[in-house]
C-alpha cells in the first residue's frame, strides 16, 4: 500500500476504514465486487476483468459504480494474476474504464500503477450507499438431499462454518488470494465450484483447484463464457465445467459437464459416504 492508495488481494478485504480511498483489488469486476466496494464507501477502485466473459459479467460492476459516481476500471486478466494484489500494480494494464474514471484521465492500455497514481491524487469522495442486492447466499433445497446441502453464493467470502462437509457453489474466481493455499476456502466443504475467470495470467483463475486437492476437497471451475462470474445462480444453472481437480475426478467430475450434473454427482458421493 502507498500513502495514497491501497492494494488488496480481494475486494472483500475492503472495510469502512478505506472509505474515500483509491484501491486496486485483485477480484473480478462483476456486480458483487462493485456492490461490495460501494458498500464500503470506496473512493475509486480498479479490479480484474476476469476475461469479461458471459454477458460481460466480469466488468459489470463498473456500471454499478458509474451510476454512483465512483471512478472504476479493470485490468486485463491476461496482464496480471487475478487474486494477487501485488501483481496488479506490477504488471496490470487497464482494459476497461468507466465514465467517472475516464473523466479523471484513466484510459484503456494505461499501466495499473499509473492509473492508481492518478486516482490517489484526485479529489475522491466515498461512494454513496448502493441499493440492496438480491440474496447473495442460499441453500438449494431441491439439489440437496439426505442431509447433504447445496449452498449457492455470489462470493467465496460467504462460506460459513456450517457448510463443512457440504457442496458449495461460488461465483468467485477460482484463484488463490496472494497465492496462499489456505485461501482456497475457509472451511472444509466437501466440494467447491468456482468460475475460471478465463484462466488468465499464469492460469491464476484455476489456482484454487490443486490447493483444494491437497485438503481432499473436490474442486471444479466453470467457464467464464458459460456463466456470469459474480452471479451464483448463473454459475449453478448455466455453468459448464472447464477444469476439475483429481479429487473431483475420482467422484465422476468431468470437463464438459454442466454444473448441475457435477453438483448432483458430488451430492450422490457425499450421501454414500455418510449413509
Amino acid at each position: 500500500m502507498s500513502d495514497n492508495y491501497i492494494v488488496l488481494d480481494s475486494v472483500t478485504h475492503l472495510t469502512v476504514a478505506h472509505r474515500g480511498m483509491a484501491s486496486y483489488c485483485a477480484s473480478h469486476g462483476g456486480i458483487y465486487a462493485g456492490y461490495y466496494a460501494a458498500k464500503c464507501g470506496a473512493g475509486a477502485v480498479i479490479l480484474n476483468d476476469a476475461g469479461i466473459g458471459r454477458d460481460q459479467a466480469g466488468i459489470a460492476g463498473l456500471t454499478l459504480l458509474d451510476n454512483l459516481g465512483v471512478p472504476a476500471a479493470t485490468i486485463s486478466h491476461r496482464s496480471a494474476r487475478i487474486g494477487d494484489g501485488a501483481d496488479g500494480p506490477a504488471r496490470g494494464i487497464l482494459s476497461t474504464v468507466n465514465v467517472a474514471a475516464r473523466a479523471l484521465g484513466l484510459l484503456e492500455g494505461m499501466p495499473c500503477a499509473q492509473a492508481l497514481d492518478i486516482l490517489s491524487h484526485a479529489n475522491l469522495q466515498p461512494s454513496p450507499a448502493p441499493a440492496p442486492q438480491a440474496e447473495a447466499r442460499f441453500d438449494d433445497e431441491i439439489a440437496g438431499r439426505d442431509g447433504v446441502r447445496v449452498i449457492i453464493t455470489d462470493s467465496n467470502s460467504l462460506v460459513e462454518p456450517e457448510d463443512a462437509g457440504h457442496v458449495f457453489v461460488s461465483a468467485s474466481h477460482g484463484g488463490l488470494l496472494g497465492g496462499r493455499p489456505e485461501t482456497a476456502v475457509k472451511y472444509p466443504v466437501f466440494a467447491g465450484v468456482y468460475c475460471d475467470a478465463d484462466r488468465g495470467a499464469d492460469d491464476a483463475g484455476l489456482s484454487r483447484l490443486p490447493a483444494l486437492d491437497d485438503r481432499g476437497i473436490a474442486g471444479a471451475c466453470v467457464s467464464a463464457f458459460s456463466a456470469r462470474i459474480g452471479d451464483g445462480r448463473s454459475i449453478y444453472n448455466d455453468g459448464i465445467i472447464s477444469a476439475a481437480n483429481e479429487t473431483a475426478a475420482q467422484y465422476g467430475g468431468l470437463i464438459g459437464q454442466s454444473c448441475r450434473e457435477f453438483v448432483r454427482l458430488m451430492v450422490d458421493t457425499r450421501v454414500k459416504q455418510i449413509s
